[in-house]
């Protein structure tokens, strides 16, 4: 039997050959919520905050990562146990539409997950962490949560956020297969969603995180892109 030939490796010029045309916006395909609606929920958060001493951190373990969109001050390695990164959150808009969604990486509980913590100007926490909580609660598909991320420096009190089981978006367990498929498909205005998943597992290579859920779907992903580079978009 003639030896298999090796998988191809999920790149940049895989994935816009793959995804040549342009996406516009729909803003109907996803509901967001205004910065009026999230404002008591992340008041409440602020009010159940962990050791507000150790500082203002959040933990980053997707496309914060390589885009957190907010100023910080430190950033240090960690890792947050009890909860692993997953894709699990169907994305309609963005990088996905609703005929062809994307997916997006969240937390699920269960073993640890390595990450970033960035630390944020602590002087008015309630317009610091508006922006991020825009970006995240806007969608419907995350819950809050405040985690302690154990560093080398020591432990810090991090808020993060963990997938909405309950959210519509939510996907469940999905074999990494049918992640692959989605993700290999999907497309938005802010471009594939497989070029979500290739800078996250970037980062992660670049910091030294080893994530064998991002290994094991670039790999699928980019076999299934090289077949549709080959064949042409449909």
């Amino acid at each position: 039997m003639p030896p298999r030939p090796p998988s191809p490796a999920l790149s940049l010029d895989l994935i816009a050959r793959a995804h040549p045309r342009k996406i516009a916006d729909d803003p109907s395909a996803l509901a967001l919520l205004t910065d009026e609606d999230m404002a008591p929920d992340l008041a409440a958060m602020l009010a159940r905050r962990l050791s507000p001493e150790g500082g203002l951190w959040v933990f980053a373990y997707g496309s914060l990562l390589w885009n957190p969109e907010f100023a910080f001050t430190e950033k240090r390695v960690g890792t947050v146990r009890g909860w692993h990164r997953r894709f699990c959150l169907l994305q309609h808009r963005f990088r996905g539409t609703l005929d062809k969604p994307g997916l997006v990486l969240a937390l699920e509980p269960g073993g640890l997950c390595r990450g970033v913590a960035f630390r944020l100007d602590d002087s008015d926490p309630h317009a610091t962490l508006m922006p991020v909580w825009r970006r995240e609660m806007k969608g419907k598909g995350y819950e809050a949560r405040w985690v302690s991320v154990a560093t080398e420096g020591g432990p810090l009190p991090a808020l993060t956020f963990v997938a909405n089981r309950s959210s519509e978006r939510y996907t469940g367990r999905l074999p990494d297969a049918a992640l692959a498929d989605l993700i290999a498909t999907a497309c938005g205005h802010l471009g594939p969603s497989a070029e979500y998943l290739f800078r996250t597992a970037e980062t992660c290579a670049a910091l030294g995180i080893r994530d064998r859920h991002l290994w094991s779907l670039q790999r699928l992903v980019a076999e299934r892109l090289e077949r549709r580079a080959g064949n042409g978009p449909p």
